[in-house]
């Protein structure tokens, strides 16, 4: 094979398993890969080659003995900055966490090396995980466009060739935005179904941990990995792989679509509403039944979300606020030193509210098997563009119109999926997203796949 790296998890998996390909030659052709794209992409905040090599050759030996213990084993994957790594720098993309080096990996990393994974390096995260951009990432389908975040760098790996599939976290939509911005799939799980141990909080109660992947089957094959009870915490699921089973088949004869009459379709350029629009119908020529709902108190959720995560944020970050603000960008400082000042009368009533819209949701969700929305009303915008205007003369910030559509499936711990579904006419790439009720993540993926098998562009690689 030329160019293993342009590879899909599921196909380089098989591959792998025949023995038509080693791990140490799909490794040497992603880090070749790197070699050529990453001064463009800047998709690392570390690499770590050697380690690598070092990991696929021992792969090699393992398979050829055995067979392969998992899908995943020998395949290449980005960590993203936020997720402990033990004897790998762990910065969290912060001069406050300059030079740190962990004893210890995460629950996460744990899981993915017992199933075999080769970890390429540690990707970049926005500072903290606070915010949707990932400063010095750029977005390989154009250069000088936002990758999105938090989790950009991660989702840059993967649609670069740089990394077959990536871990990144999402607490207010960090790894459906750049997914989304970059034309790769990207899965929130279900609140506390994949641990966060050994994860740098940024929310504890909106934080979740999941796979970027190029197909949707190559995300659930990550996500069986991540996914598993973890006692160290406290916010752990215990649930078993039958819990999870895989729905399989692409018609979808009977499952009832939610399509949003407010909200979701509110403020969205042409061109994405288009492809979202074109996307349901796919679904209904796959045998879906459209069902129109109304979004229950969806007009609350960002501020709703600013009352639990940012008190939450300045709590988890008090101490080295005191001592080390200086280090922190202005954007991450500025937001979080504002939110010491919210009384706690303020999050009290926040969660509150945020109760009344999961009860909300969830009646929403006995209409209807999952909702289809845009994944963000915008595709990626030039670096330097601060606010989105809207034909009807308001103005929103990127970082709010970015997070418009995914802060509520934080918010209600729902699981919730991206995929492409299209370009706008500069060729930057659409998302579609499909929420789902808890623990339905199987759901999600049979929908996904159907929707990928249809439009016959799975795992599509940015033209570099």
């Amino acid at each position: 094979m030329s160019e293993p790296y342009r590879l899909n998890l599921a196909t380089a998996a098989q591959a792998i398993a025949d023995l038509t390909l080693l791990p140490s030659e799909l490794t040497e052709s992603v880090l070749d890969r790197l070699d050529t794209v990453e001064d463009t992409v800047s998709a690392y905040a570390t690499v770590t080659a050697d380690s690598a090599r070092q990991a696929a050759a021992v792969a090699d030996g393992e398979i050829d003995a055995l067979g392969p213990r998992s899908p995943l084993h020998g395949i290449p994957i980005g960590v993203k900055d936020l997720i402990d790594t033990a004897g790998i720098p762990t910065a969290s993309g912060s001069l406050v966490h300059a030079g740190r080096v962990p004893t210890a990996d995460a629950a996460v990393v744990e899981s993915v090396q017992r199933a075999g994974a080769v970890s390429i390096g540690k990707t970049h995260t926005h500072e903290f995980a606070a915010g949707v951009r990932t400063p010095g990432t750029n977005n390989p389908w154009s250069p000088d466009r936002i990758v999105g975040g938090s989790s950009g760098g991660s989702a840059a790996a993967v649609a670069s060739g740089t990394a077959i599939a990536a871990l990144g976290t999402d607490t207010g939509g960090s790894i459906r935005i750049p997914a989304a911005l970059c034309g790769v799939v990207g899965l929130k799980p279900t609140y506390g179904l994949v641990p966060t141990t050994g994860v740098t909080p940024l929310s504890w109660s909106l934080d979740h941990v999941g796979p970027i992947a190029r197909t949707v089957a190559d995300a659930a094959t990550l996500l069986d990995a991540m996914a598993g009870h973890d006692p160290r915490d406290p916010a752990s699921l215990a649930v078993t792989a039958e819990n999870r089973r895989r729905l399989i088949g692409h018609e979808l004869t009977g499952l009832r679509v939610g399509v949003p009459t407010e909200f979701f379709f509110d403020r969205v350029v042409d061109e994405v509403r288009d492809a979202v629009a074109a996307a349901i119908v796919a679904l209904v020529d796959l045998g879906a039944i459209p069902v129109e709902v109304p979004i229950p108190m969806a007009h609350y959720a960002q501020a709703i979300r600013v009352g639990v995560l940012f008190p939450e944020a300045a709590e988890l970050h008090r101490r080295s606020l005191r001592d080390s603000a200086a280090k922190y960008g202005d954007d991450v400082r500025t937001v979080l030193e504002a939110a010491t000042l919210l009384p706690a009368t303020d999050y009290l009533r926040a969660q509150r509210a945020r109760r009344l819209l999961h009860h909300g949701w969830l009646e929403m969700f006995a209409d209807i098997d999952v909702l289809a929305t845009p994944t963000t009303p915008i595709t990626a915008v030039p670096a330097e563009q601060d606010e989105v205007r809207w034909p009807d003369g308001s103005t929103e910030t990127v970082t709010d119109a970015l997070l418009r559509f995914t802060e509520p499936a934080n918010l209600t711990g729902m699981p919730a999926l991206t995929l492409p579904v299209g370009q706008d006419s500069a060729g930057l790439p659409i998302g579609m997203q499909l929420i789902g009720r808890p623990m339905e993540e199987s759901r999600l993926i049979q929908v996904g796949a159907a929707l990928e098998h249809a439009k016959g562009s799975a795992g599509t690689l940015a033209p570099l």
